[in-house]
């Protein structure tokens, strides 16, 4: 009987905080793979992220590299046109002064 008792109590001893253990790192190790997916779905989103700016930032060279190779003359012509653009006329008639009118 002293044996019988002895491994029921050693198996309680042992395999209880045994058990214990198993499931706290378990849990443990399934938290980290969790947040191990999150970080790998925000830095998936932010290298999209900076990919479309790359494209915009790409876009915007290609017009400048036009804008340089391009030749002066007509570049010029195309400013001095933006300068001579009629100005906006307002719907509201501006009183000229004389209330007689």
């Amino acid at each position: 009987m002293q044996g019988v008792t002895a491994i029921m109590l050693a198996t309680i001893i042992i395999g209880l905080p045994t058990i214990m253990i198993m499931l706290i790192a378990n849990r443990f190790f399934k938290f980290r793979e969790k947040k191990l997916e999150v970080e790998a779905l925000n830095a998936a989103e932010k290298a999209a992220q900076y990919a479309s700016r790359s494209h915009e930032l790409e876009e915007r060279v290609r017009v400048l590299e036009q804008i340089v190779t391009d030749g002066g003359a007509q570049t010029a012509a195309q400013i001095e046109a933006l300068r001579d653009a009629p100005k906006r006329v307002s719907r509201w008639r501006v009183p000229t002064g004389d209330a007689t009118a």
